[in-house]
């Protein structure tokens, strides 16, 4: 039992080696891209900000975040805008074309109970049981965050056999 152990303690230890080298190598071609970067149109005092921040540890950085968001009172999440249609207006139009991810939704499964889990196992990945629940309980969605050519797809799969899709 002792020697288990032993035996566990250095293949972890070789692979927290293994991770070790693995990111002093990613982290050696980020410093050169951000160097290449920086080098040519950043000012000193910026150019030493950055560098700074590269030595920084990933638990340093989440607090320094932290700490800029509670001090100027903003978040680090992505704004969303909307861009302008002609008149300044966003039309439903241009809002439809801006939506890149969809949701798939079973509306009811029809006449072929069976093959419509079939094809929702094969869509989702699921197992008979969760698939055959989520047919049973439809409506209900089956997949979501999807490009409108795989919700296309999918739709066009499960309709094939007699299921009813909804993309929103």
């Amino acid at each position: 039992m002792g020697t288990d152990t032993g035996v566990e303690e250095k293949e972890q230890v070789k692979e927290e080696t293994k991770e070790a080298k693995h990111e002093k190598k990613d982290e050696a071609k980020h410093e050169k891209k951000v160097e290449a970067k920086a080098s040519g149109s950043l000012a000193p005092k910026l150019q030493k900000l950055i560098q700074t921040v590269e030595e920084l540890t990933v638990i340093e950085l989440a607090e320094l975040v932290k700490a800029l968001q509670e001090k100027f009172g903003v978040s680090a999440q992505a704004a969303v805008a909307a861009a302008p249609v002609a008149g300044g207006q966003v039309g439903a139009d241009a809002q439809a074309e801006e939506k890149t991810s969809f949701q798939v939704v079973l509306a009811s499964a029809g006449d072929k109970k069976i093959q419509v889990i079939k094809e929702i196992r094969t869509v989702t990945n699921l197992g008979l049981k969760e698939a055959k629940d989520l047919v049973e309980s439809a409506p209900k969605p089956i997949k979501d965050n999807v490009t409108k050519e795989e919700a296309n797809k999918i739709k066009a799969t499960l309709e094939a056999v007699g299921a009813k899709v909804e993309i929103k």
